[in-house]
């Protein structure tokens, strides 16, 4: 391919995951599979490596996450909260297996823990003194939406941090990350009832979960089905865990 040809394909590719990724992170109406969305992206990396000078500062490349919509007030996330990345064989993960060896090579002596990755939308919640103070999406990565009151109607988080007397108590401070989503089962149930009732379906789980938490209604998150998964700490007025693993159970 000439290098006209593939900074011809690298523009489109600019601008049609531009509008995928509008789709997807704030209508909540993806016209492409996740799957699909990973390859094109890899792809426009790819072209951008080999010709740097056409990478701009609109290019999906240079995002963290989704855009913060206009109908909510701002939040700042104390740190940033940074995506994964995605390793498509075996050789991806070699490579970033030894390029976190090179940055610390005690790791190759170390355990490692697997966690699935739940498809949802990532969220975070602030603690003071125990009491959950403030919700919010991840946004792109550095400032995100307040839905505190949407957060409030899922049953799986907890309004007080709950301590046994005479054990570990709440810190002052606890920011946490978890991924909110909807269970398949639960999202069956979901359209099966709306059908009854005559109302349109959900596509799929982790879109209904999106849009369910984002929405000006409370009172209609609060039929939805959420639950949550904790699995990270952003910031902590206490000392952390000293591995993920104590994370995990500390959580």
């Amino acid at each position: 391919m000439t290098d006209n040809a593939e900074i011809d394909e690298l523009l489109k590719l600019q601008k049609d995951i531009n509008v995928h990724f509008y789709r997807y992170h704030v209508l909540d109406q993806p016209l492409i599979s996740d799957y699909e969305y990973d390859i094109l992206i890899k792809r426009l990396r790819e072209l951008e490596a080999r010709h740097p000078e056409m990478v701009t500062a609109d290019s999906p490349t240079q995002r963290i996450g989704a855009l913060a919509a206009d109908r909510f007030q701002k939040v700042t996330h104390p740190a940033p909260i940074l995506s994964l990345a995605n390793a498509f064989s075996n050789a991806d993960l070699t490579a970033w297996y030894d390029r976190i060896v090179k940055l610390d090579p005690k790791v190759a002596k170390s355990g490692y823990v697997l966690e699935p990755k739940i498809d949802g939308l990532t969220v975070v919640l602030r603690y003071e003194n125990g009491i959950l103070v403030q919700g919010a999406t991840r946004g792109d990565g550095e400032i995100g939406e307040d839905v505190t009151s949407n957060v409030r109607t899922i049953k799986s988080i907890p309004l007080k941090i709950p301590v046994i007397e005479g054990s570990i108590q709440a810190p002052e401070l606890l920011v946490v990350r978890g991924e909110v989503f909807i269970l398949r089962d639960d999202f069956v149930k979901l359209n099966q009832k709306l059908e009854e009732n005559g109302e349109k379906t959900y596509q799929n789980p982790r879109n209904t979960a999106a849009g369910s938490l984002r929405q000006l209604d409370s009172s209609l998150t609060r039929t939805r089905p959420l639950t949550i998964l904790i699995y990270a700490i952003v910031q902590s007025s206490d000392p952390l865990p000293e591995t993920q693993w104590d994370l995990i159970s500390y959580l």
